[in-house]
């Protein structure tokens, strides 16, 4: 058997083919880590673009602001051009721009109401353009602190008033509502302290975006504990995923680490099969498509069927050889990226953890990169092997190597639209369905799996039986092949 995995692995590795997938995965490797490196940026903000301001300094030219039907119009394209005037005093991703926007904007479009409304009122205009330029002078000195001081302070208020009226009603239905509105309130005050504590700059950097993101998912997590209704199981997941999320932004928070960055060597290693499985996935099925099948097409059937093995050890032997060089192209792979990553983005990022909340234990979880990229790996293997045996069965009952390669890789890249369909719609029997069970990652850390009804145990059994019928016919088929007229 050793002799004959070993003449397999050698024929394999005497094939250009080979070299070509691997030197196209290199260049896609090298292209992509290129990408991420000088031209993404994950953190990049505009808030109006040169576009729309040249439409609204046309669109004003033709309004008239004491004309009725034109008056609103005219307030809010003028409010539109001054706010982007005092935007372009600062660079995009300047924390000015952020306060500009949520703040100073609300100002300017009141001034410009009482400049140019209905009714006028100039003395109150330029009251509140004092309090504008005021304003202005805070952000042009870099006192952020202010407006975070403002902005906690804003948030007490409120939830001290809100819970002096709380106190103070008997209305039953008012009650209702108000437990929820304070709720959301003392997570504004959450994130207000958040950011005076934390020493967090206004701006649109991974901490605010942490900020924002705990903020939007503690409301949600608040609404559907405040809600009545009976959740879907979609829903459940979301409720779940919010729970992770906000988790994740928390430690983001106080930890000061930005765990969610995608373009570096940690984040590609992170996502490795997202961003490389198709090329271990076609690289395994061409060498399972071709394994058997070239053999009957070049006529070295004969030659191997005559040596002193059995027909059930030679396919054996060929199948083992198509395991070997699964763990060989993940491996290259692998190797390749880490190499290609290290030299363009260094290897500083493998010390920052990659983190998991475990539903099991209700806490976060920190995993080393490498742990968790074995993990994924031992959770993906399924459907690698999988797709490997279709390939190998089509290629030893059909013996045609452009079908046996071109189907599983169809159906690989169908997986997606496959699965969506059965959780959108909730198609029960899909459940029996090998792609919605050959990813176990959807088990890990007492997470939901991707649709109701399925357990690590229901998938394993799946996998096998899907497995078995491919596997069995393939031998038995192999074993009744008539070669005397190839």
């Amino acid at each position: 058997m050793n002799n004959l995995i070993k003449n397999e692995l050698t024929k394999i590795f005497k094939k250009k083919a080979i070299y070509i997938l691997l030197l196209v995965t290199l260049a896609f490797m090298i292209l992509s880590n290129c990408i991420y490196k000088y031209f993404y940026n994950d953190t990049t903000y505009s808030y109006y673009s040169d576009g729309y301001i040249e439409f609204v300094k046309e669109a004003i030219n033709e309004l008239e602001p004491d004309k009725p039907s034109d008056t609103k119009m005219y307030i809010e394209y003028k409010t539109v051009l001054d706010v982007d005037n005092m935007m372009k005093e600062y660079n995009k991703d300047a924390w000015q721009i952020q306060i500009i926007a949520s703040t100073i904007q609300n100002y300017i479009n009141e001034r410009n109401t009482y400049l140019y409304g209905a009714q006028k009122d100039e003395s109150q205009a330029n009251k509140i353009n004092e309090q504008i330029n005021e304003l202005s002078e805070k952000l042009k000195n870099d006192d952020w602190k202010y407006f975070a001081n403002e902005e906690l302070k804003t948030a007490e208020e409120k939830v001290k008033l809100l819970e002096e009226e709380k106190s103070s009603t008997d209305d039953k239905q008012r009650l209702e509502s108000i437990d929820l509105e304070i709720a959301m309130a003392k997570i504004d005050l959450d994130v207000a302290k958040y950011r005076v504590d934390e020493d967090i700059k206004y701006g649109y950097d991974y901490m605010n975006t942490a900020l924002e993101n705990y903020k939007e998912r503690s409301y949600m997590i608040e609404q559907i504990d405040n809600s009545k209704e009976e959740l879907t199981y979609q829903e459940k997941k979301d409720y779940n995923d919010s729970i992770e999320q906000r988790e994740i932004s928390k430690y983001i928070i106080e930890n000061h680490v930005d765990i969610n960055k995608q373009n570096d060597l940690r984040g590609i290693l992170s996502n490795f099969f997202n961003e490389f499985g198709l090329f271990i996935v076609v690289i395994t099925v061409m060498i399972a498509g071709t394994i058997v099948s070239e053999e009957f097409n070049k006529g070295t059937i004969k030659l191997l069927l005559i040596k002193p093995y059995s027909r059930k050890k030679i396919l054996l032997s060929k199948f083992i050889t198509v395991l070997i060089m699964i763990v060989f192209s993940i491996v290259v792979i692998l190797a390749m990226e880490l190499i290609v990553g290290g030299i363009i983005f260094g290897f500083e990022s493998l010390n920052i953890p990659v983190l998991q909340y475990n539903f099991n234990s209700n806490m976060l979880q920190e995993i080393n990169v490498f742990s968790y990229l074995g993990i994924q790996i031992f959770t993906q293997l399924p459907s690698i092997i999988l797709l490997a045996t279709l390939s190998f069965a089509l290629s030893t009952i059909f013996t045609n190597s452009p079908v046996a390669i071109a189907l599983p890789l169809l159906g690989y890249m169908g997986v997606a639209v496959i699965n969506q369909i059965a959780i959108q719609y909730n198609i029960g029997f899909l459940r029996y369905f090998v792609t919605l069970n050959w990813d176990f990652s959807q088990y890990l850390y007492g997470k939901m799996p991707l649709m109701e009804g399925l357990t690590p145990g229901f998938s394993g059994i799946i996998c096998i039986i899907y497995f078995l019928i491919m596997i069995i016919p393939t031998f038995v088929i192999f074993k009744k092949k008539n070669i005397k007229n190839i």
